[in-house]
């Protein structure tokens, strides 16, 4: 996929014409008759994800209150499309024979196996090596993390996928299937994590999809909830972005971590568009 037109990947472009072309793009897919997959919606996304992986210096935090508004439904618009693009490529896989060895038809792919890299390598750096059991929540119909962390990280662990749509993780279920090593390490839950409870306690790393939360105070609430139950001294990592990425998932800041202890935040700067923030629940001593 080519940059936008006129940049390249090293050029900066300026918070003006960056919020004029996001703003354009806006409108654009608002007038979409669907969000699923097709040749025009494919293009709009294409361009919008390369448009907020340049590099720039925008502080989304100072935008003004109309682009706040669209930057929200921006956000839902790109989550919403992202969510039919995974159930249209996991639908057709699991109607393939060995689906886990076309996993890079999905548009995606190479992102997906870039960030699961960036993550175990982060987690590595803070002494989570081979963690026993862990949760992905927010897994959705193609459970890449999951599945590359599964089969090229963490080679024994076992892995709770938790989504609330039924028809994802069924979807999800039957790609996994596929493989009856990957089969008896993953299991697919479909509920809302904040009717989780002790049993967030088992699990030694938990993941938080970026969507999961689409408001500030959405994410809050879930993060607080997570760290009621989870296991003293287990390990969060949180999805976030910066920048102008920010227009395409929420921002996850520190003040929304109270509770935790902040252990890494990084920000990519090539085409990964999630920032990663891994955080402890502490430990306490009597």
């Amino acid at each position: 996929m080519a940059s936008p037109q006129n940049f390249s990947f090293e050029s900066q472009i300026s918070t003006e014409l960056l919020i004029a072309r996001i703003m354009q793009l806006h409108e654009s897919i608002s007038k979409l008759g669907s969000l699923r997959p097709s040749k025009q919606v494919n293009s709009l996304f294409t361009h919008l994800v390369k448009l907020c992986t340049l590099p720039s210096s925008i502080d989304i935090m100072a935008l003004p209150q109309d682009v706040q508004i669209m930057r929200k439904s921006l956000i839902d618009l790109s989550g919403r499309a992202e969510g039919y693009l995974e159930l249209e490529f996991s639908t057709f896989l699991s109607k393939v024979p060995q689906p886990l060895n076309n996993l890079n038809l999905f548009p995606y792919y190479e992102n997906y196996v870039k960030l699961a890299n960036m993550e175990y390598e982060i987690l590595n750096e803070n002494g989570v090596v081979q963690p026993k059991n862990v949760a992905f929540v927010g897994s959705g119909p193609m459970p890449l993390t999951s599945i590359i962390m599964a089969t090229h990280h963490m080679k024994s662990a076992h892995f709770d996928n938790f989504d609330i749509d039924e028809k994802a993780n069924e979807v999800a279920s039957r790609i996994v299937a596929s493989d009856a090593e990957l089969e008896k390490r993953m299991k697919f839950v479909t509920c809302n994590i904040m009717h989780v409870r002790e049993e967030l306690g088992d699990y030694d790393c938990i993941f938080l999809a970026a969507l999961v939360g689409m408001s500030s105070e959405e994410k809050v609430k879930i993060l607080g909830h997570v760290r009621k139950y989870m296991k003293q001294g287990g390990i969060l990592l949180v999805r976030s972005a910066k920048g102008a990425r920010a227009f395409l998932y929420p921002v996850v800041e520190e003040n929304d971590l109270v509770g935790f202890e902040v252990l890494s935040i990084f920000h990519p700067t090539n085409d990964v568009i999630n920032s990663v923030v891994l955080v402890r629940k502490p430990t306490l001593y009597c």
